[in-house]
């Protein structure tokens, strides 16, 4: 494996100013030719990956899931592989990886060499890891502040989760997925690509970032009440059991509203209703930890 690697860290981050240092001395001792550019606002990630991706091989970016998004389609466009450093505050996309959660950690499974190639979620021409959504998770978006996320850290999320739950209405939309037009009045639609969204919660129970599907729920809710047993189901990825919980899997869905919504990906309101959802197999290699030796016989 090469070592020559760009690495881009979102100093905006939870944990991103204090890290840069850190992971420039372990790389170094790890035999990485780094290219360490000041990134002082994640937008600008994409224009530096097209900028310098021809003069390295691997990209190393620190940062959580919303940067992660940020820089997935420069990623795809340069067809070069992901180092990560969970800086975030959920860091969804590690958790799904079963990356480790130290710098030093997280450094040691890029310098291993060993690659997984996931697929990505697409939307609209924009490609994401863990899940898009509209509806009650862009209300969430909305109210969490960068402020209330270092504060209160993972948290941050169900309280504000439950603050939008008060105030968020059901709307009406269109689900088309094989020839299928399911009419329904929901009031979070979500398609996964990846297992864990939200802070921790699975999108399935049994969803896997390599399956080559997307796992879609609709939240149709007609009571207040309902919103208990959903608060202890959708961490697990057990909405399924609910009745008022719509669960369908596939390779594609079109979701059409009534007016345009705003459509959530990995954190970062990004596109719009009406909207293409499809699945891009193994789009994207990615630094994860090596497989267990195979157990031999006595």
């Amino acid at each position: 494996m090469s070592k020559r690697a760009l690495l881009l860290i979102n100093r905006q981050a939870r944990q991103g100013q204090k890290s840069l240092a850190i992971a420039v001395d372990v790389l170094n001792d790890l035999g990485f030719e780094l290219m360490v550019l000041p990134v002082k606002n994640p937008e600008q990630l994409p224009m530096l990956v097209r900028q310098h991706g021809v003069q390295v091989d691997t990209v190393i970016v620190g940062g959580g899931d919303g940067t992660l998004n940020t820089i997935v389609d420069s990623l795809v466009e340069m067809n070069l592989p992901l180092g990560i450093l969970p800086l975030g505050t959920a860091n969804d996309l590690a958790r799904t990886l079963n990356l480790p959660q130290t710098i030093p950690e997280a450094c040691q499974v890029i310098a291993s060499g060993y690659q997984k190639y996931i697929d990505l979620g697409w939307v609209n021409g924009k490609h994401f890891f863990n899940v898009a959504s509209l509806g009650l998770s862009v209300a969430i978006t909305k109210k969490l502040s960068r402020g209330m996320k270092r504060r209160w850290g993972i948290l941050s999320y169900g309280i504000t989760a439950l603050q939008a739950i008060a105030q968020t209405r059901p709307f009406h939309a269109k689900i088309l997925t094989n020839e299928q037009v399911i009419s329904v009045k929901t009031i979070q639609i979500a398609i996964g690509n990846g297992r864990y969204y939200g802070g921790g919660m699975a999108i399935a129970a049994d969803a896997a970032i390599d399956d080559q599907q997307l796992d879609l729920y609709s939240l149709e809710l007609q009571h207040w009440w309902q919103t208990f047993p959903l608060v202890w189901h959708l961490p697990r990825g057990q909405q399924y059991r609910l009745p008022w919980v719509r669960v369908m899997r596939g390779e594609s869905y079109e979701i059409q509203t009534n007016r345009p919504r705003s459509i959530n990906t990995d954190g970062e309101l990004t596109t719009a209703t009406p909207a293409i959802f499809r699945v891009v197999p193994q789009a994207l290699g990615v630094f994860v930890p090596p497989p267990p030796p195979p157990l031999t016989k006595a």
